[in-house]
């Protein structure tokens, strides 16, 4: 169930990312609330190992969820800045998403 809202959160904010253009009154409020299901999904699934590279990693999802958030205040007030901040933290939350993984797959292979 969490997956599933995570992945809908994220398809979610891209697509209000999209809307923007064509309404920009409604698409602050889509923004909104799947950035703060986005969020709350990623503060509650911490890193499960022990590594202090995987632990910075997570640090780095947390402050990509904090440049969303920055993100969603920017489009609410209309300023032209949000998508440089969303783009900020998307390229800090893909490189956090993709290397966690692999310093899981580390810490088995070492205990091992």
């Amino acid at each position: 169930m969490k997956d599933k809202l995570f992945q809908i959160s994220g398809i979610l904010i891209l697509l209000s990312a999209i809307l923007y253009m064509f309404f920009p009154d409604i698409a602050p409020w889509i923004m909104a609330v799947s950035v703060l299901m986005f969020s709350l999904i990623t503060m509650t699934n911490p890193y499960p190992g022990k590594s202090i590279r995987g632990k910075r990693l997570f640090n780095f999802q947390l402050f990509s969820c904090l440049l969303m958030i920055a993100s969603t205040y920017l489009m609410f007030k209309h300023r032209n800045e949000w998508p440089l901040v969303m783009i900020i933290g998307a390229f800090l939350m893909l490189y956090a998403v993709i290397e966690i993984p692999k310093e899981l797959n580390k810490e088995k292979s070492i205990t091992k």
